[in-house]
């Protein structure tokens, strides 16, 4: 029986994609609420607890493009003229945080400058990891097998709003971390801003899920056709009431329930997106065998990845052990 590799290559990369959403997500989410913490010293406790893992959660983002360009050229080849302008601004802004960062730590007169520069740097990111998201979700026009569009065609209403969903949703996750990692209170502070967003990504979520049909008869065709509806009636299901949970655990005493739900959250809305997209690399036209690389280019990428993404993983299992408990003012950054 001969294995359908451009299958294994492509759930590699959906794994990388959500790890990198899952994991970069929450740091930047911490970024995001940086300007409103409640006081200095919760700044501080703030960037102690994303510190050891930061520039390690972006490893994802970096595995996921080069297997893009290895096994499906013609889907890189395509996004990347497609989307240069949000990728850029996505690159430029996650360099721009990260020297932020730094200078954060060592800064003492010019700390509230590096403490804007490292907030502007987080939302850019993710309101352009949202552009990508809308764009890709609306489509990219595509004539022989090369992009046929415009520089701005991933600029429309429902990509800015797109993007504003990310903002929240990384927000969500950064709130939910910070009532892991923290105490007292910030992690008080951290439980009501959690709140909120719980509430604003439950809309975006909805406003994203109630347009997508739209954007394509096949995806309507998919959701809405025959006794689909029924089938996947369970994903927005389980999305309320994973929503409901997380709200409810967000005003209660739970610690590691709300950021396991946030995740879960994430889960199911990309779950949804595979649900709609399904089997198209690059919507609405480009599906994954057609953007596939020659099956020998395809082995020696899975190769490479098989001794790679075990290293990956461990090296992300084992960071999050040895710097696990709670945050604090002096543990975390040298």
């Amino acid at each position: 029986m001969t294995i359908d590799l451009t299958l294994v290559l492509a759930g590699i990369i959906a794994f990388g994609i959500i790890m990198y959403v899952l994991l970069d997500g929450f740091d930047l989410g911490v970024g995001i609420l940086f300007p409103l913490a409640p006081n200095e010293t919760g700044r501080d406790v703030m960037i102690n607890s994303i510190a050891p893992f930061w520039d390690g959660n972006e490893t994802w983002l970096v595995m996921g493009g080069a297997m893009l360009f290895a096994a499906f050229p013609t889907a890189y080849a395509v996004a990347l003229p497609a989307f240069y302008l949000p990728i850029m601004l996505m690159l430029f802004a996650l360099i721009f945080r990260g020297v932020a960062f730094e200078f954060h730590h060592k800064a003492e007169a010019s700390k509230a400058i590096w403490s804007t520069a490292f907030f502007a740097g987080s939302a850019l990111a993710a309101f352009a990891q949202g552009l990508l998201l809308g764009g890709l979700i609306e489509g990219v026009a595509v004539a022989d097998r090369a992009f046929a569009g415009g520089a701005f065609d991933w600029l429309t209403p429902f990509s800015v709003v797109s993007g504003l969903g990310v903002v929240a949703g990384y927000a969500l996750l950064g709130a939910t971390w910070l009532v892991l990692k923290t105490e007292g209170d910030l992690q008080a502070w951290a439980r009501r801003y959690g709140q909120w967003l719980t509430v604003a990504v439950l809309g975006f979520m909805a406003a994203v899920s109630l347009y997508t049909p739209f954007v394509d008869a096949a995806i309507a065709e998919r959701w809405f056709g025959g006794l689909n509806l029924l089938y996947l009636s369970p994903v927005p299901l389980v999305t309320a009431a994973a929503g409901f949970a997380l709200w409810h655990g967000l005003r209660r005493d739970w610690e590691t329930a709300p950021f396991v739900l946030a995740i879960g959250l994430f889960l199911l809305g990309y779950l949804g997106l595979a649900i709609s997209l399904w089997p198209n690399i690059v919507p609405p036209t480009l599906s994954i065998w057609e953007a596939a690389a020659p099956r020998s280019s395809q082995v020696f990428t899975l190769v490479a990845v098989s001794i790679t993404l075990p290293m990956v993983l461990f090296y992300t299992w084992y960071a999050y052990r040895v710097f696990r408990g709670k945050a604090s003012t002096t543990g975390g950054y040298g």
